[in-house]
C-alpha cells in the first residue's frame, strides 16, 4: 500500500536534496544510466551508420532482454556475499563495484570491434555490458530503497532520475558528438572512463543498514520443515528421496527463501490483485519501449545529422525530460500516485502520435524540437511517478529481488515486442508504426482506471463498515 505523504515546509522540501545520500544517488543514477544508451539507441546509430539494416537493428535491440530478466539472478545478488570483498565494503557496495568494473571493461572491448566485420562479437560484448548494467541496477535500486526512510524516498528517486538523465545526455549526445568529430572507437572509450563516476561514489558512500530477521526466521522454518519431512514416513524409498545433510538442508532452505520468499510475500499481501498489479507493471511502458528503438533510425532517415540529433533530442530533450520529472514529483506530492500515474500513461501513448504526425510533414529542426518536447516531458513525468509506484509495492525484507521483479516485468513485454519493430517499419512505414505504438498504451490506461475504481470502492466499503 502507498504510505501517506508527510506535509513539510518548502524549506524542508528543498533542503532534503542536499542530504549526502541524495547527492550520492545523483552519481549512482549517472552510473546506472550511462551504459543503457550505449547498448541501445547509441548502438543503433552506430550500426545504422555502418549500413546495418533496420531489421537487424531491431533484432539487436533484444539485448535489452537482459534488463527484463534480471529478477532471475537478483535473489543470488540479494543473498550471496562476495567473501572478503563484501566484508570489507559491505554487501550492496561490493556488488555495485563489481558490476561497474564489468561495464567499463565491456565498453572498452566494444570500442575495439568493427561492426562491419565482426558484428557478432560486438553483440556479445554489448550483451556482457547489459548483464553487468542490469546487475548494477539491482544493487542501486536496493541501495536507494534501503538508504533512507520513506520521507526521503521521493528525493532519492528524483535525484536518481536526474543523474540517469544526465548520463543519457552524455552517452547519447556526447557519444554522438565524439563519434562524428573523431570516431566511434574513441567515443566508446571515453564512455568507459565515465564509469569512474560510479566507482568513486561507491568508495564514498556508506553501506545501508538492513534487518534480515524476518528472512532468517523464514529460512529457519523452511529448514525445520525439511527436517520434519525427512523424519516422516517409514518406507525406505521415501527416506532415500528426502534424506538431507545439515548443509543440504541449509542450501535448500536458502534457495527456497531467496527465490520463493519474495514472490510468496507479494502474493500473500496482495492475493489475486497481485496479478493485476504485475500486468500493469508489464504494460505501463509498452508504448514507450516499443517506439524507442526506431527513434534514432527515424531521425537519420529524415535527413538530420548526428549533431542536430544530439543537440535537439539529447541536450534540449534532457531539459524537457527534467521538466517532466519535476512536474511528476509535484503532482505526486499534490495528488498522490494513482492520478498522476493515469496522466503519465495517457501522455506517453499520445506523444507517439506526434511522431506519426512528424513522419507526414516536411522535417525541420523546430518540428523535431516540438515533438521531442512532448515526448520527453510526458516520459519524465511518467518515469518518476512509476518509480514512486514501484517503490510503494516493495517489501523491504526483499528489496533487491522484489524491485528487480517489478522492473523486469516493466520492460519484458516491450523489449520482446520491439524486436519486431524494424519489421513493422520496413513493411508498413513509420506512420503506421507510431500509431501502432500509441495503441499499445491503451491497456495501461484501462488498468490504472480499474485500480483507481477498485481503491475508491474499497474506501467506500470501509467507510460504510465503519459507520
Amino acid at each position: 500500500m502507498t504510505a501517506p505523504y508527510r506535509e513539510t515546509s518548502w524549506r524542508e522540501a528543498f533542503g532534503v536534496y542536499w542530504h549526502p545520500k541524495v547527492l550520492a544517488l545523483l552519481a549512482l543514477g549517472f552510473s546506472a544510466g550511462l551504459p543503457n544508451a550505449l547498448v541501445f539507441t547509441t548502438l543503433s546509430a552506430w550500426l545504422r551508420e555502418e549500413g546495418v539494416s533496420l531489421t537487424v537493428i531491431g533484432y539487436v535491440s533484444w539485448i535489452g532482454l537482459i534488463y527484463s530478466i534480471k529478477f532471475i539472478w537478483a535473489p543470488v545478488i540479494e543473498r550471496t556475499h562476495l567473501g572478503w570483498f563484501s566484508r570489507r565494503m559491505g554487501h550492496r557496495r561490493s556488488w555495485m563495484l563489481l558490476a561497474q568494473l564489468g561495464i567499463g571493461t565491456g565498453l572498452y572491448v566494444m570500442s575495439c570491434i568493427d561492426p562491419a566485420e565482426h558484428i557478432r562479437w560486438l553483440v556479445m560484448a554489448a550483451l556482457f555490458v547489459a548483464l553487468c548494467s542490469a546487475t548494477q541496477d539491482i544493487t542501486v535500486d536496493a541501495f536507494r530503497i534501503e538508504s533512507a526512510g520513506e520521507h526521503r524516498q521521493g528525493a532519492l528517486a528524483a535525484s536518481y532520475i536526474y543523474g540517469y538523465r544526465i548520463a543519457v545526455l552524455v552517452s547519447g549526445a556526447g557519444a554522438l558528438y565524439l563519434a562524428e568529430g573523431i570516431d566511434w572507437m574513441f567515443s566508446y572509450q571515453v564512455m568507459a572512463l565515465c564509469m569512474l563516476v560510479g566507482i568513486l561514489t561507491v568508495f564514498w558512500v556508506r553501506e545501508p543498514k538492513t534487518d534480515d530477521t524476518a528472512v532468517q526466521l523464514l529460512a529457519a522454518r523452511v529448514e525445520h520443515m525439511l527436517e520434519r519431512l525427512q523424519n516422516w514416513g517409514s518406507a525406505p524409498t521415501w527416506r532415500r528421496a528426502f534424506t538431507f545433510s545439515r548443509r543440504q538442508r541449509k542450501l535448500t532452505a536458502w534457495f527456497m527463501v531467496a527465490v520463493g520468499g519474495p514472490i510468496y510475500e507479494f502474493f500473500v499481501r496482495n492475493r489475486w490483485h497481485g496479478v493485476i498489479l504485475l500486468t500493469l507493471i508489464g504494460v505501463y511502458r509498452l508504448s514507450d519501449i516499443t517506439m524507442g528503438v526506431m527513434a534514432m533510425p527515424f531521425y537519420l532517415d529524415l535527413g538530420f545529422s548526428l549533431t542536430e540529433i544530439g543537440s535537439i533530442t539529447k541536450v534540449f530533450g534532457l531539459i524537457m525530460s527534467l521538466l517532466g520529472t519535476a512536474l511528476g514529483g509535484v503532482l505526486v506530492a499534490r495528488y498522490g500516485i494513482l492520478r498522476p500515474l493515469l496522466l503519465g500513461a495517457i501522455l506517453t501513448a499520445a506523444s507517439n502520435l506526434l511522431f506519426a504526425m512528424m513522419s507526414l510533414l516536411h522535417p525541420s529542426e523546430w518540428l523535431l524540437a516540438m515533438v521531442i518536447s512532448g515526448d520527453n516531458i510526458s516520459g519524465g513525468l511518467a518515469t518518476v511517478v512509476f518509480i514512486a509506484y514501484l517503490s510503494s509495492l516493495t517489501n523491504r525484507s526483499y528489496t533487491a529481488t522484489q524491485y528487480a521483479l517489478f522492473s523486469s516485468f516493466m520492460t519484458l513485454p516491450g523489449v520482446i515486442i520491439r524486436g519486431q519493430s524494424g519489421v513493422v517499419v520496413d513493411a508498413y512505414g513509420y506512420f503506421d508504426f507510431f500509431v501502432y505504438t500509441a495503441l499499445l498504451g491503451m491497456p495501461a490506461i484501462l488498468l490504472v482506471v480499474y485500480i483507481m475504481s477498485r481503491k475508491a470502492s474499497l474506501r467506500r466499503n470501509s467507510g460504510n463498515t465503519g459507520g
